[in-house]
């Protein structure tokens, strides 16, 4: 079953693997879409992970068309890049925790938990802090999640320890901040450290503890919270607390520990841009204001070894439709031969072919594309939108909203003079073989309404006239969606300013949604203008409105927790 990690076709096609590039022109049409595309969406790109190589020559791609078109340059120093504060994080090797009797070992006993998902508002964890001390108390604080736990106000000044809560076959859960938020004792605690480790060197701790991760730091907009979190073994956490955790009472005291466990930073292998540009409006009096048209240039970079590229399509149309956004899972063994079907009409046709390269031809090459196509209609077109329009590729969308959330926390135009923004993240897909859920003609709609009702009634007037006619799908958009796709992609970062948005994906989590086999060969082309078309159409119609789309909602709280 090792081949069939990942899904393909209902039968086999040919894959139109390279495209011989073409002069682009003023019009959104399958050529253009074609030629920009396998130009991004190349394996030279290597998945353009932000702050890597390939993420690096995906930016330079961008700003050289911009400069083609004759855009002018939005970002930093008269050029077209703004660089965010991305870092490498990893443990600290040197970290020290000791006791009156001796000392734990780093790497053996103890490691430090890095900040865990995005930012504070979008759900993400305030892990990642120092601890330092000398004969600092520690408490036991029970089981995470269990209804005992220790109280904030015990916890004041102390490390407290914690077992790590049980899975169902009783063992412990590495994820334990998935069973309960640890944020309250941020405020009092000196740190808190949980039981999650095996007491098996060298392997004692989940590797995602070990191996360096990416961490956007900006120091105008720091983490309010950070939480110094530290993973034990049951062994450590014996020594810590004087016996094993099982047999104390929540409460009880341990032994003064004393130390420092941190983290250090490094920088990244390329910068991490945004991509920033700006065609100015012909109107003098409405030249000053802007609507921001963006989508996120950055993907997920390369696999840590090469999958096969036809066994992965195979068993997603079969097992996971909507790629990594289906949980992993074995196939059952009717599916299993559904998937051997699949795959042996293939291997009658070519050869497998090993893939190391997560492409990103629809996630977010299609919407990077569509943005430099809009770019060109409007820069080559004889009447010039009577706004300006703003341009704004976002890097490190994957890693956390990072690129979008530093645009807007330090934009390069006056942050009120931007109207509107128009995001548009997976453009490329919807064909009936990709099963959209609304339909192939459906074009999915999130968060136009929700501080501009105005802003949602003119995309549907626009969708209503020539040529588009759009089956507008709002299902992602409402209230308790389990996607929270309101919050998930980079314009909601323009949204927590009171910035009217409108968000457009032609089809999110299809069979190859952050898999290597999201190549250009799969993109929609026919289906990508038209969507393009109707989308520029949208920009247009707000730049040349007489005043600003009314913001008619109540404006969220910037730091507040964003939850649909």
């Amino acid at each position: 079953m090792a081949i069939m990690l990942l899904p393909l076709g209902a039968h086999a096609q040919p894959e139109a693997r390279a495209h011989a590039p073409r002069p682009t022109t003023a019009a959104i049409d399958v050529a253009d879409l074609e030629t920009r595309t396998y130009v991004i969406a190349d394996d030279s790109m290597e998945g353009r992970e932000a702050g890597r190589r390939g993420g690096t020559r995906g930016e330079e791609y961008i700003a050289r068309e911009a400069k083609r078109l004759g855009l002018v340059p939005g970002g930093e120093a008269g050029t077209f890049f703004q660089t965010i504060p991305l870092v490498v994080r990893r443990a600290d090797s040197t970290s020290t925790l000791r006791l009156t009797d001796g000392a734990l070992v780093f790497g053996r006993d103890f490691l430090p938990v890095p900040r865990l998902g995005p930012q504070l508002f979008l759900g993400g964890q305030p892990f990642g802090g120092t601890f330092d001390g000398a004969d600092v108390p520690v408490v036991y604080g029970g089981r995470v999640g269990a209804p005992d736990m220790l109280g904030v106000d015990a916890s004041r000044g102390k490390l407290v320890v914690f077992a790590a809560p049980l899975d169902q076959g009783g063992r412990p859960l590495a994820t334990f901040w998935q069973r309960d938020n640890l944020t309250r004792y941020a405020a009092t605690a000196a740190g808190v450290a949980v039981v999650i480790g095996t007491g098996a060197p060298p392997d004692a701790f989940p590797a995602f503890l070990r191996a360096p991760r990416d961490v956007y730091d900006d120091p105008a907009h720091p983490w309010p919270v950070r939480l110094p979190v530290i993973a034990l073994t049951p062994d450590a956490a014996a020594r810590l607390l004087g016996a094993p955790p099982e047999s104390l009472a929540v409460g009880a005291a341990g032994r003064p520990v004393s130390g420092h466990v941190g983290f250090v930073d490094t920088p990244t292998e390329s910068p991490a841009r945004n991509v920033v540009a700006v065609l100015p409006g012909s109107d003098a009096r409405l030249r000053g204001e802007y609507v921001a048209v963006g989508a996120h240039h950055d993907h997920v970079g390369l696999t840590r070894r090469p999958l096969d590229h036809d066994s992965i399509r195979a068993f997603n149309a079969v097992v996971r439709p909507r790629g990594a956004d289906d949980p992993p899972r074995a196939a059952t063994p009717e599916e299993t031969a559904r998937v051997r079907t699949i795959l042996d009409s293939l291997r009658r046709t070519r050869a497998p072919r090993p893939d190391s390269v997560n492409n990103g031809a629809d996630d977010d090459g299609s919407g990077t594309v569509l943005a430099l196509e809009i770019a060109e209609a409007f820069a080559r077109a004889r009447v010039k939108p009577r706004r300006s329009l703003l341009f704004v590729w976002h890097t490190a969308e994957e890693k956390g909203l990072y690129g979008a959330q530093y645009f807007s926390d330090h934009p390069t135009v006056p942050r009120d003079s931007i109207v509107a923004q128009i995001n548009m993240d997976q453009m490329g897909r919807g064909d009936p073989g990709d099963a959209p859920p609304g339909g192939p003609n459906a074009l999915v709609v999130i968060g136009a309404r929700r501080l501009s009702t105005e802003l949602g009634d003119l995309a549907e007037r626009v969708n209503a006239g020539p040529g588009h006619g759009f089956r507008l799908d709002y299902a992602f958009d409402k209230d308790g969606d389990p996607t929270n796709a309101y919050c998930r992609s980079d314009h909601y970062m323009y949204a927590r300013y009171g910035i009217p948005i409108v968000f457009f994906s032609a089809a999110a989590w299809h069979r190859d949604y952050h898999m290597v086999s999201d190549e250009p060969q799969y993109i929609a082309y026919d289906r990508m203008a038209r969507i393009g078309r109707y989308v520029a159409d949208v920009v247009g119609t707000v730049a040349d409105l007489d005043h600003r789309p009314v913001v008619d909602k109540p404006k969220p709280d910037p730091n507040g927790t964003c939850q649909q």
